[in-house]
């Protein structure tokens, strides 16, 4: 083959190019949505991890995942995916 160049189309569609040094430390994040919002984390991120980045007093709410209510118990375990539609309710005194 003379002046012709070839693409690997696997590499071209999957888009699987080489990752600079400085790409590599670059944490992957996940999204989820949290009451309607996007919001990005760390893949091992648990339940209640997103709850103390978002400063919610667990003590006062629920938390439902993929609209299942989820345990208080389970907080601590259940790790998010990517795609997971979290509903937060917050108790709110007053009078």
């Amino acid at each position: 083959m003379t002046g012709a160049s070839r693409t690997c189309t696997v590499c071209t569609e999957q888009r699987l190019l080489p990752r600079s040094e400085s790409q590599s430390n670059t944490p992957i994040m996940i999204q989820v949505r949290v009451n309607g919002k996007v919001h990005e984390c760390p893949p091992e991120t648990t339940v209640a991890d997103l709850l103390n980045d978002l400063q919610i007093n667990v003590r006062y709410c629920a938390v439902e995942r993929n609209q299942e209510l989820l345990p208080r118990e389970e907080h601590r375990t259940v790790r998010l995916v990517s795609g997971d539609e979290i509903e937060i309710v917050t108790l709110v005194g007053g009078g």
